[in-house]
Formats: C-alpha cells, sequence, structure tokens
C-alpha cells in the first residue's frame, strides 16, 4: 500500500498531480490499484502501454500467443525483434522499461471455465482485449459471476465498439445473448483491421478504467460508443439491463462458467 509519494513519483506524474480530477490522492489510487488485461493484442497493448503510464501498481496481462510479425501492424507493445517470443514477456519487457513502477503479472495460459475465476478475483478491473467469441463469452461470465467491472471494446476493418459494464448492470449477454454460429462472423485475421483503430480503442478502455478507479466523470455504464472511422463518426447507443437475459436477467439460465470453444466452431485450448 502506497500511502506516500516519492519525490521520482511526483516528478513522474506530475501531471496527473496537477489536475483536480486526480491530485496526489488519486495518483495513489491508481499506484495501489490492480488490472488485468486479457489480451496483449491490438487491443491489450495501448491499454497496457497507458495504464503503466498513467502508474496503475499491478497489471496483469493473460495471453499464452507468441509474437507473430503479422501483429506489429497493430499490437504497440511487441517489436520486431520480439517475433517468437511469449506475448506474455513482451509485454513485461515492454511496460517495465516505460514505468519501472508497476508490477507486471505474467499470466501465460489459457483462460478457461477452470482457472478464470481464481485469475480474475486477484484484480480490481477487467479489460477485455481478446479477439475470439468463446474468450469474450467466457469474460463477460467470469466477471459478472465475481462482481468484477469490465471495459469491452471490439474492432473488425474500419468499424470499433466500446462499453463498461459494472456490477449490477446490465451485461454483454443482455446485447448478445448467445456465441454466433460458426462461421458467420469473420475475425480479424480473416477481415483484417486498419492497424491504428485498436489503438484509439484500446486508449478509450484504458480511460475509462482510469475514471472507475479515481471514481471520476462518467463512465460508459449503459452506454455503447459504436465508430466508423472511415466517416470519422462516432455514435452512443443506449443499453438497458435485459429482465430476459440469460446471465444477469430475473430468471438466468447461466449459472455456471463455459467453455464456448465448441459452439463456436473452435477447437478447445486443451487440444
Amino acid at each position: 500500500m502506497i500511502n506516500k509519494l516519492n519525490p521520482e513519483q511526483v516528478d513522474r506524474y506530475s501531471r496527473h498531480i496537477i489536475m483536480p480530477q486526480i491530485g496526489s490522492e488519486g495518483q495513489r489510487k491508481l499506484l495501489n490499484s490492480s488490472v488485468l488485461i486479457i489480451g496483449a493484442g491490438g487491443l491489450g497493448s495501448p491499454a497496457a502501454l497507458y495504464l503503466a503510464l498513467a502508474g496503475v501498481g499491478r497489471i496483469g496481462i493473460a495471453d499464452f500467443d507468441v509474437v507473430d510479425r503479422s501483429n506489429l501492424q497493430r499490437q504497440v507493445l511487441h517489436r520486431d525483434e520480439d517475433i517468437g517470443k511469449s506475448k506474455v514477456v513482451s509485454a513485461m519487457e515492454t511496460l517495465k522499461a516505460y514505468n519501472p513502477d508497476v508490477n507486471v503479472v505474467m499470466h501465460d495460459e489459457p483462460i478457461n471455465s477452470k482457472n478464470a475465476l481464481d485469475i480474475i478475483n486477484e484484480y480490481d478491473v477487467v479489460i477485455n482485449g481478446a479477439d475470439n467469441f468463446p474468450t469474450r463469452y467466457l469474460i463477460c461470465d467470469s466477471t459478472f459471476f465475481a462482481k468484477k467491472p469490465l471495459i469491452d471494446g471490439s474492432v473488425l476493418t474500419f468499424d470499433g465498439q466500446i462499453t463498461t459494464y459494472v456490477p449490477g448492470g446490465n451485461c454483454y449477454r443482455c446485447i448478445f445473448p448467445d456465441p454466433p454460429p460458426p462461421g458467420s462472423v469473420p475475425s480479424c485475421s480473416e477481415a483484417g483491421v486498419i492497424g491504428a483503430l485498436p489503438g484509439l480503442i484500446g486508449s478509450i478502455q484504458a480511460i475509462e478504467t482510469i475514471k472507475y478507479i479515481l471514481g471520476a466523470g462518467d463512465l460508459l455504464k449503459g452506454r455503447m460508443v459504436l465508430i466508423d472511422a472511415l466517416s470519422m463518426e462516432f455514435r452512443t447507443v443506449k443499453i438497458r439491463r435485459n429482465e430476459n437475459c440469460v446471465l444477469c436477467g430475473d430468471n438466468p439460465s447461466v449459472k455456471e462458467l463455459i467453455d464456448y470453444e465448441l459452439f463456436c466452431g473452435m477447437p478447445s485450448v486443451e487440444e
């Protein structure tokens, strides 16, 4: 627990400290907070970078992939020299190089129904940067059961969206009750994504996380921002809790964690 900023921290976070919404008290809140980021890819990269720079004290990175050359077009945590390296190791090295204050915890393993709650319960906030539906639904369900806030974002081609789910409010399944049928929605590897767009969405995820930790401003609670980068139009739509939601509704049918790989036409992570 950090109760007092040292001279180096006062210097490093001076642009935060002079802000009335943050100040030294708010900066201590950030330093004493913890955030889990699911995926060290296009969304997780900018989110992790800006949270590390902001002084979030403990950042967990969950990813079990290795850096591929095709990642470098958008995944700013990694460099050419990191190709073939574990993404969580590459992420840790980059974040520590930017800010040695940060404690980076590496979760170099698949997130599944057996370990999700144990991992998520270690953190104050969860950021979803997953690039596949099985993980997205698992994280939605896990954060709901763990009563943790979820900062959710997604991108495809020139389109992006972001919202914040908080305990007691609506959830991902209020909008998307079940995973889509296999092959009905293309992935970024199939349809592509403009490299700068995850930077925009991931940065907004970092801002929402900081606001939640500080208790500042209005969160995207009950609202979703839709971004069309081709026209550069931002739309905000309201989202209400669905009383018939299969997860957070009055009579839920989803009462435990499920591994959704087979439902989405993907092989199990254990295969």
